[in-house]
């Protein structure tokens, strides 16, 4: 099941005996944790309800004792337990010398015929799933998985997390708020308390994200430069580019805040050249994609001088470019430097 099932489940109340909430996305577990611990001690006296443990620290005897304990004074016990991937890790089958189960194929023998009365919880970063405790929970849908969000969903994220804070975004924005800050939804998290801190609000309304405060806030990156270095590059004058892209760079983030601008700004102007070539007038090919209204017409003007093939060159530049920032050893200098010198080489 996704989060967003088990956040429904904790809302109505209707909780599964076991949960195993499995993942890379820290955030979305918590998330999930956090709610279904609200919703099983909801009413109760949580002192005398609700335990917690971390996989190679707490015996899973113990564990399994408090799962198995009786409700004091409320209907659901809570059991928690973290980093249930250390387990997994020791071998998670039987322990052949001993002939004795490990923890894991102890926790599948719970979840085979758990206590109703209690909602026990694992949580972990992965789970090998071919462990009888993963292959069970799967066939009972026991399992939550909070994998990273794609950059449609991390988009909807940022503009419902704004909203909750009482503030408008524009999608243009929250899509670039993807490039500069995702896909790790801790940092996302971070950017937004800090916009949202930054804009402040005005007789307790939450101002507007505009594209200012994230300059301010999040990356020295301003929509301007990366459409006048979009121009340099079209016209290929290597200093000028170079010269832009010196302006904004930092060491210390490697050019990606710029480059993930640069990115943003080249789809937009694909997905406008791409209805301009599907036979849209500029201004409706504009509002097909998204352009806010006031930047329709610029944009639809630029685009009207690109091929949508060529930017499609483009953005698998920047893309293979983001990778080597990310992964190689060469000095984010010399990559920036070979990104400008591709994407100046007309298409073949």
């Amino acid at each position: 099941m996704t989060p967003e099932d088990a956040l429904r489940q904790a809302a109505s109340g209707q909780l599964l005996p076991v949960y195993v909430v499995v993942g890379e996305e820290r955030v979305l577990r918590d998330r999930v944790v956090a709610a279904l611990r609200e919703a099983a001690l909801g009413g109760g006296l949580a002192d005398f309800n609700e335990d917690k443990f971390t996989a190679g620290e707490s015996d899973v005897d113990k564990v399994l004792s408090a799962a198995r304990t009786v409700p004091m004074m409320a209907n659901r016990r809570f059991c928690l337990v973290r980093s249930v991937e250390r387990w997994d890790s020791q071998g998670g089958g039987e322990e052949k010398d001993s002939g004795k189960a490990s923890p894991i194929e102890k926790l599948a023998q719970y979840t085979e015929e758990p206590v109703p009365t209690t909602c026990l919880v694992l949580v972990g970063a992965a789970l090998d799933g071919r462990r009888k405790l993963m292959s069970l929970a799967k066939k009972k849908q026991l399992v939550v998985t909070c994998d990273p969000l794609d950059d449609r969903a991390l988009g909807e994220f940022i503009i419902k997390a704004f909203r909750d804070k009482g503030h408008n975004v524009g999608h243009d924005i929250a899509e670039l708020l993807v490039q500069l800050a995702g896909p790790e939804l801790g940092h996302v998290s971070d950017v937004v308390e800090r916009l949202s801190l930054y804009v402040g609000k005005t007789d307790g309304k939450g101002a507007e994200i505009t594209e200012d405060a994230v300059a301010a806030c999040v990356a020295r990156v301003r929509l301007a430069d990366t459409w006048s270095l979009v121009d340099a590059v079209s016209t290929r004058d290597l200093g000028k580019a170079m010269r832009l892209f010196a302006d904004v760079y930092d060491p210390k983030d490697r050019g990606l805040p710029m480059l993930g601008a640069l990115a943003w700004t080249v789809r937009q102007l694909a997905r406008v050249a791409t209805g301009i070539e599907s036979g849209q007038s500029p201004d409706d090919a504009a509002r097909t994609a998204g352009v806010p209204p006031f930047k329709a017409r610029e944009i639809a003007m630029k685009a009207k001088g690109w091929r949508a093939r060529e930017l499609e060159r483009w953005l698998t530049v920047l893309q293979e470019t983001d990778l080597a920032l990310k992964s190689s050893r060469r000095p984010a200098e010399i990559i920036l430097e070979d990104m400008l010198t591709r994407l100046m080489r007309r298409a073949a």
